[in-house]
């Protein structure tokens, strides 16, 4: 047998290289489309059928700006955004931006636990608490316990579970005439239950938690190597680690949009189209399909959801724990031994199991959803500012500085969050 050519070989080596590029802002992106996330797509799809796609359209180039700035700062600076509001702002805005993101990522963990423990009842039966204490366990260990370069691995294959939710809207009957002419040109209405479902729809795909996950992904992946871990101090590296953080990004924010538009449209072409219009939760999604697309069509979105949810897990619990980490200058990071970051992980531990008690306690998913989203629309509209004016920052982050186009978008972003904060607290009673 002839040894392959060079061409060939290529050939063979391009699939893990594209592999190895998409990571932080892939993982990141798949994980906004967890449980909580699901829940809200649904609703919003069986509620106003294909009238709100758009919003995921228009989302798209801010959140690949906002999550694009957040990977530059860690890259650049070698700190996360904790870390770099320590160094460079006052300790009331560095410790009020960490508990409200705690206390929004632990509602939100224990949300998205009953949403995995209510769809693996949907497909076995059995008692929901005890999944929800098993996946709390499971994510805990494994996060814990398993060797960092592994888990990532692991978290990369996960996102393949969103797959699940392309399938299922290839499935069903989708008019797609009708949903691209809806995504163009679609029909706007200032009624307060429309208002709020697009609300809705902008604080769940741009969230503070999401901007602290994907710095400091960018910060352990380079940690691991010898060497220093800021790119301002390694500028040979600048231009090749600056476009894989911007093709990792944008790669990993369109799937995330992808998704949550085809979960939209599948609720939107069975749920809305067969007079049901409401939706609470992700499971209650997935169980209201059986009926409409078939048994197939509802075990496929009930395993995407428990995959996404044990994506979703570890990025809630890990972002609460790299803050708390960072603030009080804590050794921390996944890459490390439990015993060389015993706080780190304990922390991690501590958020999930709380998360998961909140289920014992008659843990109301609709409220829990609420109050989680007020919280992360509260903490990132001022989080967003501050990474805007780091971001340009000489002192922080040296000749990387953001240009102009990636300003502009930011700064978009940052004022749209604060419309939709405005916006959420004009909806209150209709909440």
């Amino acid at each position: 047998m002839s040894a392959p050519t060079r061409k060939q070989k290529a050939k063979k080596a391009l699939p893990n290289k594209v592999w190895d590029v998409l990571g932080p802002g892939l993982i990141t992106g798949a994980s906004d489309d967890d449980p909580s996330g699901i829940a809200t797509y649904a609703q919003v799809g069986a509620k106003f059928n294909y009238g709100i796609g758009w919003t995921l359209l228009f989302s798209y180039p801010l959140m690949c700006a906002i999550q694009l700035i957040s990977a530059e700062i860690g890259r650049v600076t070698g700190h996360g955004v904790a870390g770099n509001l320590r160094r460079h702002y006052s300790a009331w805005l560095l410790y009020s931006s960490v508990a409200l993101l705690v206390i929004a990522n632990t509602i939100n963990l224990g949300a998205d636990l009953g949403a995995i423990g209510a769809a693996v009842n949907l497909l076995i039966g059995g008692p929901v608490l005890i999944y929800v204490g098993l996946f709390a366990v499971i994510s805990v260990w494994l996060e814990v316990f398993v060797k960092y370069s592994r888990y990532v691995s692991v978290l990369k294959w996960l996102t393949l579970s969103l797959f699940a939710y392309v399938g299922t809207a290839f499935i069903v009957q989708i008019p797609w005439t009708h949903v691209l002419l809806g995504l163009v040109w679609p029909h706007l209405s200032l009624k307060g239950e429309y208002v709020t479902a697009v609300v809705a729809v902008f604080g769940t795909t741009i969230s503070p938690y999401l901007f602290f996950w994907q710095a400091e992904a960018e910060v352990e992946r380079e940690q691991a190597r010898p060497g220093p871990n800021a790119l301002k101090d390694q500028p040979k590296e600048a231009t090749r680690e600056l476009h894989r953080i911007e093709w990792d990004t944008f790669v990993g924010m369109a799937f995330s949009n992808l998704v949550a538009l085809f979960i939209v449209l599948t609720t939107a072409a069975t749920l809305h189209a067969h007079g049901v219009t409401d939706i609470q939760t992700s499971a209650q999604a997935a169980e209201a399909l059986k009926p409409i697309a078939g048994r197939f069509a509802y075990t496929i979105f009930a395993l995407g959801i428990i995959g996404t949810g044990m994506l979703a897990l570890p990025v809630l619990a890990g972002s609460a724990a790299y803050a708390i980490g960072e603030a009080l200058r804590w050794p921390s990071g996944l890459a490390k031994k439990p015993k060389q970051a015993r706080a780190f992980y304990l922390t991690i531990a501590v958020s999930t199991i709380i998360g998961a008690s909140m289920n014992l306690f008659g843990l109301d998913p609709i409220k829990a959803l609420f109050w989680s989203a007020v919280i992360n629309g509260v903490v990132a509209v001022p989080i967003m500012a501050v990474l805007m004016f780091m971001a340009v920052n000489r002192k922080i982050m040296g000749q990387y500085r953001i240009g102009p186009t990636l300003k502009f978008f930011g700064w978009l972003a940052t004022v749209v969050m604060a419309l939709v904060v405005i916006g959420m607290l004009a909806t209150w009673n209709s909440t």
